[in-house]
């Protein structure tokens, strides 16, 4: 992919008490994709943007539910979450990284 290209493959970081854990835990961070991307795309996406080395990538397609809105029935969009798995020794603050 083109470098522009791999800045839109990182759409959001998930902080969530479970991402937390994860990140405490294993040395991982979770975030919201892009549906088409795959795992070397997020592996290159991320090194570019937070200069952090990546061990390995799992990527996680999420289900949209169904609601009701009043008395008419709909579904929010299905998304895909990545688990970034860091390299050992390497910290990933989001903050710190904040410009």
């Amino acid at each position: 992919m083109k470098k522009m290209d791999l800045y839109n493959v990182l759409i959001s970081p998930i902080v969530t008490e479970k991402s937390n854990n994860v990140a405490e835990k294993r040395e991982q961070v979770v975030f919201k994709v892009l549906p088409s991307a795959t795992k070397s795309d997020v592996k290159q996406a991320f090194e570019l943007a937070f200069e952090a080395k990546v061990d390995k990538v799992s990527l996680l397609n999420v289900k949209g539910k169904t609601k009701r809105f009043g008395r008419f029935n709909g579904k929010r969009a299905n998304w895909k979450k990545a688990y970034i798995c860091l390299t050992p020794g390497q910290k990933f603050d989001l903050a710190s990284n904040q410009k």
